[in-house]
C-alpha cells in the first residue's frame, strides 16, 4: 500500500529517470492535454462507481484519479506543498 506522498515521490523518480518502459513517463511525455483527458475520464468513472458499484470499486477509481492528478502535477511543475497550501 502506498501513501499519497510516496506515490508522488515514486512518480517523480520515474519521470526524472526518463524510463521509456515506465507507463508514468509515457503518460507524462504525452503532455497536459492527454493527461487532462485521463483525469476527466477517471473522474467520470469515480462518479459512476460511487453511484452504482460500491465502496471497493469507488476506492479503486479514486486511486486511479489521484494517480493521474499527480502526473498532471508533475507535468505542471507542481510540488505537493503547492497543493497543500490550498487545502
Amino acid at each position: 500500500m502506498k501513501r499519497f506522498e510516496e506515490l508522488f515521490a515514486e512518480l517523480e523518480r520515474k519521470i526524472n529517470a526518463k524510463d521509456p518502459n515506465s507507463g508514468s513517463y509515457k503518460e507524462f511525455e504525452k503532455g497536459k492535454h492527454f493527461i487532462g483527458k485521463k483525469i476527466v475520464e477517471e473522474a467520470g468513472e469515480v462518479w459512476m462507481a460511487a453511484e452504482y458499484e460500491g465502496r471497493e470499486k469507488t476506492a479503486e477509481e479514486i486511486s486511479q484519479l489521484l494517480y493521474h492528478l499527480q502526473v498532471m502535477m508533475l507535468a505542471c511543475g507542481l510540488e505537493l506543498e503547492d497543493i497543500y497550501k490550498y487545502l
